[in-house]
């Protein structure tokens, strides 16, 4: 306190004067309709600009929560457009009742948003990390998706992070089919480009066509039926020219993967489970 009494006593002309200078100022804009709305204009020009800039800072870091949604929005549109697909395809063609229930069941799976906190693109068997875990209701062998398509399987999880083997991964193997024709086989990454894998295992006799959309098969436990995959960009022979392998050009950009999703769902698990059941029996007999 007694420094703060010496300050004032020895500085007490500076606050005198800034005293007087704020009375003039107060005198002069308020007496004084030119300076007054002179005065106004320049406060309210300052004040918007504040504004903005906090707008602006607001609105960068809101964009996280805008990922979130749009990618949320891009698996709604995509599950949309499937439906719409298969009744399209219903119209138009004398489907069985099994075939309409097989095509519904995209329908009446959760998602588990999550973000990307490592990739990689320049190895053979690329992983991603992503930031949920067991806590979050995130279990090995559950599909991972993004707006554009899919993404991979989760390989490990712990209680906050989990693991993914994606589609440019040497191991990675999903089970695909070229919509609307029936056909369908398995697809690989062999390295190279990181928009690029092949369809192997087309049978001879498939008919379709350059740019037609490959989606998965829906005949494993793993993703339902139905999402997004790319669509075929070149067609070749296999090695034992019994079968066609498709390049096919892949829909998720994963040099820019940000926000995914992981498909959680009750029924998918109970078939892993009974698939996985089949296994260790057929195993306990050999």
């Amino acid at each position: 306190m007694r420094n703060l009494i010496e300050f004032l006593a020895r500085h007490n002309h500076w606050l005198v004067f800034l005293l007087l200078e704020v009375i003039s100022l107060v005198l002069l804009f308020h007496y004084n309709s030119y300076q007054g709305s002179v005065w106004f204009s320049s406060a309210n020009a300052v004040a918007g600009k504040v504004y903005e800039t906090r707008a602006g800072i607001e609105q960068y870091f809101s964009l996280v929560d805008v990922n979130k949604q749009l990618t949320a929005r891009n698996l709604h549109l995509e599950r949309e457009l499937t439906e719409l697909s298969a009744q399209l395809n219903t119209e138009k063609h004398d489907s069985t009742y099994a075939e309409r229930l097989q095509k519904t069941a995209i329908k009446g799976y959760q998602t588990i948003p999550a973000k990307v906190v490592s990739n990689s693109l320049n190895r053979l068997d690329n992983l991603i990390t992503i930031d949920k875990g067991t806590a979050d209701g995130v279990r090995k062998d559950m599909g991972v998706v993004c707006g554009a398509g899919v993404v991979g399987i989760v390989y490990l999880t712990s209680e906050h992070y989990a693991v993914v083997i994606p589609l440019l991964n040497s191991k990675s193997n999903i089970s695909c089919s070229i919509r609307g024709r029936g056909y369908f086989g398995y697809l690989h990454w062999y390295g190279g480009a990181a928009d690029e894998a092949y369809l192997d295992d087309i049978p001879r006799h498939a008919r379709f066509r350059i740019g037609d959309v490959i989606i998965t098969s829906g005949y494993s436990s793993v993703f339902p039926k139905g999402m997004l995959v790319g669509c075929v960009q070149r067609v070749y022979n296999s090695a034992n020219g019994m079968s066609y392998r498709l390049k096919v050009k892949l829909s998720t950009n994963f040099g820019n993967l940000r926000d995914v999703c992981v498909i959680s769902d009750g029924e998918m698990a109970e078939r892993m489970q009974l698939f996985e059941a089949a296994q260790d029996s057929l195993r306990g007999k050999q």
